[in-house]
């Protein structure tokens, strides 16, 4: 089977910040920007890698969720446990120094964990945990 990562879906309460992080703090390019009944979906992704993208959504709109179950993805992205993804880097040192210089919250400086991998982590404006590992 040849099976790909095509897109991962990441909730963002503010599209205009979710494009300062991903775009111009991360430098991926905006693919798509769809705007639907006063919300917006963005989709971005890295620059060389046309065929693997985020899709930054507005949280909670799937027409299957109550009220409470809505309320609740709230919360959670306002402590930042609701979602996360884990992206890479050649050069750690740089991206977190940009991360960091370009006000990000962060999480975590780099450090090498104890499971062989050299990485940091972040919150992107709605919350989200995003580490970023080292390629070695």
């Amino acid at each position: 089977m040849d099976i790909r990562i095509n897109a991962s879906f990441l909730p963002q309460d503010d599209p205009e910040a979710a494009l300062a992080f991903y775009r111009d703090l991360l430098g991926f390019e905006l693919r798509k920007d769809v705007g639907y009944n006063g919300l917006r979906w963005l989709t971005v992704g890295p620059v060389d890698q046309p065929d693997t993208s985020i899709v930054l959504h507005p949280p909670g709109v799937d027409p299957g969720l109550t009220e409470d179950e809505r309320q609740m993805i709230r919360e959670m992205m306002a402590k930042g446990t609701y979602s996360m993804i884990v992206l890479a880097t050649p050069d750690l040192a740089t991206t977190f120094d940009k991360l960091q210089a370009g006000d990000a919250e962060i999480v975590q400086e780099p450090t090498d964990q104890p499971y062989g991998i050299r990485d940091c982590a972040v919150r992107d404006p709605a919350g989200n945990l995003i580490r970023i590992q080292e390629l070695s």
